[in-house]
């Protein structure tokens, strides 16, 4: 198993939420050097979560997107987490905070759509 930095991670969660997007975009959506991403770009190729694909009718772009061995790596983190939070939340909150955390949801589901 791997260890990733944040800005891996955000990269990996962005490529689980489009297609393909190009280094630049990704650079930009994670708030590095187009530099800096293509090093994380390198990384995760070589650990087989990314791959290039030159495009087709530009061939100086690459689009970067996760290989099947990256989208279950975000599968199995997601459902790890899922599981985290459901005992979190059981062992730890109150029948009121559990309501209270309900009535919370519309709210988190709007931060979480801005981002």
């Amino acid at each position: 198993m791997h260890t990733y930095s944040m800005t891996e991670l955000e990269t990996i969660a962005h490529l689980a939420r489009h297609a393909s997007l190009l280094p630049t975009e990704l650079a930009a959506f994670t708030r590095v050097t187009t530099q800096s991403m293509s090093q994380i770009v390198k990384k995760l190729e070589e650990q087989g979560m990314v791959l290039r694909t030159p495009s087709e009718s530009d061939k100086r772009k690459v689009y970067i997107s996760l290989t099947p061995v990256g989208r279950e790596m975000v599968i199995k983190t997601k459902y790890i987490k899922d599981e985290w939070l459901k005992t979190v939340i059981e062992k730890s909150l109150t029948r009121e905070e559990k309501e209270l955390l309900i009535k919370a949801l519309p709210v988190l589901q709007k931060l979480i759509k801005t981002q």
